[in-house]
């Protein structure tokens, strides 16, 4: 896939970085995207994704813009208040990067419509606000074999990590999947929404750029993956730490208990439990 003389001139400081080059920005600009929301981390994420040159950019988010948004979700202005997010964000795209394709999806994603979203894509970047959500794209993204980088909010801390639950590591063992990690949501109420608790607005910048960053470099191929690796971000102490988290034999989709019904179809989120606003 070549690179117009536009192309060229836009990405020249892609080009010359020896981890990207030209054959990384061609990787680049055939691969597909799928971003689950356009909020909070998915507003920044989906801006450098775009800047980068990422041929197809899916956006799925029922929402419309909100005043209350604007403090964090930096691809929505003022004028955009009262429209709906999908259209905000592909607005945003096209004015940044004529050659990306953006494709929206104005819908909840849920246990019965993400496998199918999924399948359409080579790489999917989690940026929602909700369990439900998380354990569903998760799940699809397990059975549908395709990576998965997902992030989450809290008040002034944060979290990343890459799932890729359909390969196996060095060891020979399964990669662990996000049940591995969170086995199941929490119970309904037990983490307060964003409305109800806050979030400091420029920690979702950060977290959306480092999502940006880990989708990159998933398709590019440099450096070291997220993979079995929660990088943990508190904001307060403006502290990184990164911790191992490996698979989980017992885990229902991979491990040695996993169900009939678990092979075939994306599972049961369970509870409907708010995160922090992605």
């Amino acid at each position: 896939m070549s690179l117009s003389p536009d192309e060229i001139d836009r990405y020249a400081r892609h080009l010359v970085l020896r981890d990207v080059g030209g054959p990384g920005q061609q990787k680049l600009k055939a691969a597909r995207v799928l971003v689950i929301g356009a909020g909070g981390l998915g507003a920044p994420l989906i801006q450098y994704l775009a800047a980068a040159g990422i041929g197809a950019i899916g956006i799925v988010d029922d929402d419309a813009v909100s005043l209350s948004n604007l403090q964090r979700q930096v691809i929505h202005g003022t004028p955009d208040v009262g429209r709906p997010k999908v259209e905000s964000a592909t607005d945003a795209i096209r004015r940044l990067n004529p050659h990306v394709t953006v494709e929206t999806h104005a819908l909840r994603l849920t246990p019965e419509n993400a496998r199918d979203l999924v399948r359409r894509y080579n790489i999917v970047a989690d940026g929602s606000d909700n369990f439900e959500t998380r354990y569903a794209i998760s799940d699809a993204c397990f059975f549908e074999r395709k990576p998965l980088v997902t992030a989450a909010l809290g008040q002034f801390d944060a979290s990343l990590t890459t799932i890729r639950a359909h390969e196996t590591g060095p060891d020979g063992k399964p990669n662990p999947t996000y049940r591995c990690l969170f086995p199941s949501p929490p119970p309904p109420g037990a983490i307060p929404a964003c409305a109800e608790a806050g979030v400091l607005g420029a920690l979702a910048g950060v977290m959306g750029s480092l999502m940006a960053m880990e989708v990159i470099r998933e398709i590019v191929g440099f450096g070291e993956s997220l993979v079995g690796r929660l990088l943990m971000v508190d904001a307060r102490a403006m502290r990184f730490d990164t911790v191992r988290y490996g698979w989980d034999e017992g885990n229902v989709l991979s491990g040695s208990r996993q169900s009939p019904s678990r092979t075939e179809q994306s599972g049961d989120p369970g509870s409907s439990g708010k995160l922090a606003d992605g």
